[in-house]
């Protein structure tokens, strides 16, 4: 009986252990990647969602400036499956533009066409001088043309900006892009259409807009920004451009060069953050050469 006992047991360990040899692993927690996508493959819509499919990227940009074109075309370098996400909302005034974010839209391309309109003006004053036959004073200039001419050559770099992404096959979205989950963004165009991009990594490029003196009545509705003056259809005649940093004066210079008369209303210290012997230098030469009035 005691040889038949340990021939019990004997099998009864040996079940035991195919059973463990079956028994599945325990799996690794999911991903919010991982669970996003599996969710949307078995049709599961969590509340407030609704049924848009998501894309799948290792990085989506979310912004279509300098910077975040750079990553972007970077990034698809080096293997990466990558979407930009750029959209600009428009200002209180209307004014939208293209790819390729505020310096070449709103910014530094714009504001340094106008400013050379500026100084040929003043070159053509003094060509007389230097032996340059100009026609007889008084000299016109056209606001309307120049702005046509300057919005031209940004719509060719929105352009440019385009073809980029293309050839790096980056997927471009223009669409306003808003969390869902650390993972998903919700992307919106302006038609009101949706689309659901998934990716392990965002990058955050969005860069920033004019603040509005919503504290003041017509703060907002009744003024313009430097979102608007690059592409007025008519000129702004006498402009009160408000506040002291670099922006204001470049504004300012440009249109005072242009002849029209422009005051600039400072808080404190024109230009704070700038050398003070510098700053004071340019004022100088704003209000005495070229009439800028600082308030």
């Amino acid at each position: 009986s005691g040889a038949g006992d340990g021939e019990g047991d004997g099998e009864g360990e040996d079940e035991a252990e195919a059973e463990a040899e079956l028994e599945p692993e325990e799996a690794e927690p999911e991903s919010e990647l991982e669970v996003a996508s599996r969710r949307e493959g078995e049709g599961e819509v969590a509340e407030g969602e609704d049924e848009v499919e998501v894309e799948e990227f290792d990085l989506v940009v979310i912004g279509g400036g300098s910077g975040g074109l750079a990553c972007a075309q970077e990034a698809a370098k080096h293997g990466q499956t990558v979407a930009v996400c750029d959209f600009v909302s428009p200002s209180p005034s209307g004014t939208t533009w293209g790819l390729g974010g505020t310096c070449v839209n709103v910014g530094c391309i714009p504001k340094k066409l106008m400013h050379q309109a500026a100084l040929l003006g003043g070159a053509l004053a003094d060509a007389g001088s230097y032996g340059w036959n100009v026609p007889p004073q008084p000299r016109v200039h056209s606001w309307a043309s120049l702005v046509e001419n300057v919005q031209m050559h940004v719509k060719a770099l929105n352009f440019g900006y385009r073809a980029a992404l293309l050839s790096a096959d980056v997927e471009y979205v223009n669409a306003r892009a808003c969390f869902e989950s650390a993972h998903v963004v919700r992307a919106t165009d302006r038609e009101g259409r949706v689309r659901r991009l998934c990716a392990k990594a965002f990058v955050l490029a969005v860069g920033g807009r004019p603040r509005y003196l919503d504290e003041i009545p017509g703060g907002r509705d009744l003024v313009l920004s430097s979102d608007d003056l690059f592409s007025l259809r008519s000129p702004p005649g006498k402009t009160l451009c408000i506040g002291g940093g670099y922006i204001a004066l470049e504004c300012a210079g440009f249109l005072a060069g242009l002849g029209m008369e422009a005051h600039v209303l400072v808080r404190s210290v024109p230009l704070r953050g700038f050398d003070r012997q510098m700053a004071e230098h340019v004022v100088t030469q704003m209000e005495g050469e070229h009439g800028v009035r600082f308030v």
